[in-house]
């Protein structure tokens, strides 16, 4: 069996990142996305990151299949908001609870650390614990709850906000 082993997204994880993002978008609150996410439009997020700049993602590889990802993202239009990015992490419903998470957001903030970022963002859905314990490692600190702010599977769910100083 191979060793974890967390490296940049290439174009060939986008299969195995689909499969993982859609299971949460079927089975879960966690994404307020209600309909499965396509392979195009995986291909479209891709394109979104860089090797350098504010927008990066990295996968979890083992035996050769990406089981996780974090990665960084535009938090909001405007342009004053560039310095802030939003930042998201998804493992493979039978990686989680491993330490996966921590050792991709770390590499992210790593990478993310010498580039013109001021605050980086997250939004989860309540309950998680384990994300919010997850946010919480990692210098994440809460700055207010939506209140039913998003509706799926019939019900309205709140959102936690966390900031980190980047």
């Amino acid at each position: 069996m191979d060793e974890l082993r967390i490296r940049r997204v290439q174009a060939a994880d986008l299969p195995a990142l689909l499969d993982i993002y859609n299971h949460y978008v079927l089975n879960t609150p966690i994404t307020f996305d209600i309909e499965p996410r396509t392979l195009v439009q995986r291909r479209e997020w891709f394109e979104l990151f860089g090797t350098t700049g504010r927008y990066q993602c990295f996968v979890a590889e083992k035996d050769g299949i990406a089981v996780g990802w974090a990665c960084s993202t535009r938090f909001k239009d405007r342009e004053a908001y560039t310095t802030s990015v939003e930042t998201s992490v998804y493992c493979a419903p039978d990686h989680v609870g491993h330490g996966l998470g921590r050792q991709l957001y770390a590499t992210l903030f790593e990478a993310l650390a010498e580039e013109d970022i001021h605050r980086a963002y997250g939004g989860i859905t309540l309950p998680n614990e384990a994300s919010v314990g997850l946010h919480i490692a990692m210098g994440f600190k809460h700055i207010g709850t939506q209140s039913e702010v998003g509706r799926k599977f019939g019900q309205f769910w709140d959102v936690a906000l966390f900031q980190r100083r980047l």
